[in-house]
């Protein structure tokens, strides 16, 4: 079930939008303040939805503290302020989408749905679980166990290789010449040292060795 994390202080509002939020399918977690929520971050919910006007941290603050830790969780801005002016801010800072208030509870859901469909479209083609990793393709980043894991650029290439040609066994040859290239001069031993290397890094990887063959990595 998706996660979505609402900061308001108005307790009111908060009893209508989580009713209306809960309904559609999602569970929601409430601040009443921007410190409590600045302290949660690291929970990466799948969605924020903030006002701008909150007590101990504003939403300005707030949001460049989310996108500074967790960039890719899309963020719902609420404000009942200059709307003009707090929309191009508020967007500028990273946030996905704005509404002024007032604004009916179910425009609310309405937005929260598009933005999350949107983003799982996206996810699929970019972001791939990777046993206990999850590999950001176009950032070029793996991350696990609450750190992000650097790789070579070789590395990388032939992981990304192996992912798109999932479940098959691939030989050494075939990965030499896709990775390396039919150009290139050397030993396919190449193959081997490099993803001992990339093993070393992600002891977990659902990767196994088909002796006197090549390699298969297995997604799921």
């Amino acid at each position: 079930m998706k996660k979505i994390f609402l900061v308001e202080d108005e307790k009111l509002l908060v009893d209508l939008l989580t009713s209306y939020i809960m309904e559609a399918g999602y569970c929601i977690k409430s601040f009443h303040n921007g410190l409590d929520a600045k302290n949660s971050i690291l929970e990466k919910p799948d969605l924020w939805v903030l006002d701008i006007m909150l007590p101990g941290m504003d939403g300005y603050a707030l949001i460049k503290e989310i996108k500074s830790k967790t960039p890719d969780v899309p963020v719902i801005f609420m404000s009942a302020r200059n709307a003009e002016l707090d929309r191009v801010v508020g967007l500028e800072m990273g946030g996905d989408d704005y509404l002024p208030k007032p604004f009916l509870p179910r425009e609310l859901v309405l937005r929260i749905n598009r933005i999350l469909s949107a983003d799982k479209k996206q996810q699929e083609k970019t972001i791939v679980q990777i046993g206990p990793y999850i590999f950001y393709r176009e950032r070029r980043i793996i991350s696990g166990d609450q750190e992000d894991i650097t790789l070579t650029v070789k590395e990388y290439e032939l992981l990304d290789f192996l992912i798109n040609n999932n479940e098959k066994a691939m030989s050494r040859t075939d990965i030499l010449d896709n990775v390396w290239g039919v150009d290139y001069i050397g030993s396919e031993r190449v193959v081997d040292d490099t993803l001992r290397r990339l093993r070393k890094k992600l002891p977990n990887l659902p990767l196994e060795t088909i002796y006197g063959y090549g390699y298969i990595l297995k997604l799921e």
